[in-house]
């Protein structure tokens, strides 16, 4: 059984009164992921992508369909029991890293298990064993601006895992990054993946495919499927 499956998922933003003013962001989308991939969701600025992400991420209901993930519906949760639900499978990566300025890089990646009942000691542990993974254990007690751009995001992507969620979203992680620091972003989202994280990634720039498992495109709303074919080149199919 496939981890998430996103069945005629379509989704409609309205901008004024009545029908005239409504956008279909999404249309009529279906696609499986299964446990384990490393998928990228290409495609230009505007083409949907973004928003299937937070769509996929319990965060935004979808105007018509359904989103499964593990077996669950998870719009058919209330809005606590999908709060939950958020914290127990997924973790987020964002562009722009939103870390809290006056907090430390640890500090930060503590932030998600503050609602947990592990004590302080505990929690301090599990955030400094992460940064250790991503390779910021010695700067634990920086501030976000006294680390690169790189760096904060090493810390978003600890405060992804510390909880050892199923699945992380990533929305443009390399956006704003160099080639070089892009890459090593790039090289630890795949060794996650390889121990076992399903990971899904927005983004707009084909160089990153050479990291992923798999491919889809999405352009107006609408999904093409590429799938790597032998020789590095993509089978194109349209859903």
């Amino acid at each position: 059984m496939s981890l998430i499956k996103i069945e005629n998922v379509s989704k409609m933003y309205f901008g004024g009164e009545g029908s005239e003013g409504a956008v279909e962001v999404l249309k009529n989308i279906n696609l499986q992921i299964e446990k384990g991939e490393f998928l990228a969701l290409l495609g230009p600025s505007g083409s949907g992508k973004s928003t299937l992400l937070s769509v996929l991420g319990a965060l935004n209901p979808p105007t018509s369909g359904q989103v499964i993930i593990d077996g669950i519906p998870i719009y058919e949760l209330d809005r606590e029991r999908r709060a939950d639900f958020r914290h127990e499978y997924i973790g987020f990566v964002f562009q722009q890293y939103q870390l809290i300025p006056y907090l430390t890089a640890l500090e930060n990646v503590m932030l998600p298990l503050a609602i947990t009942k592990r004590s302080d000691k505990e929690q301090r542990k599990m955030a400094q064993r992460v940064l250790e993974k991503v390779g910021l254990g010695k700067k634990a007690s920086r501030l976000p601006n006294q680390l690169s751009g790189g760096e904060q995001n090493r810390v978003a992507i600890a405060r992804a895992i510390v909880n050892e969620p199923e699945i992380i979203f990533a929305d443009e992680p390399t956006g704003s990054l160099d080639s070089k620091t892009a890459n090593e972003i790039l090289d630890l989202f795949r060794a996650l993946n390889q121990e076992g994280l399903t990971i899904i990634m927005v983004t707009h720039n084909e160089e990153n495919l050479a990291w992923v498992s798999r491919s889809v495109s999405i352009r107006d709303g609408q999904l093409l499927a590429t799938s790597k074919a032998e020789g590095g080149r993509d089978e194109v199919n349209a859903y």
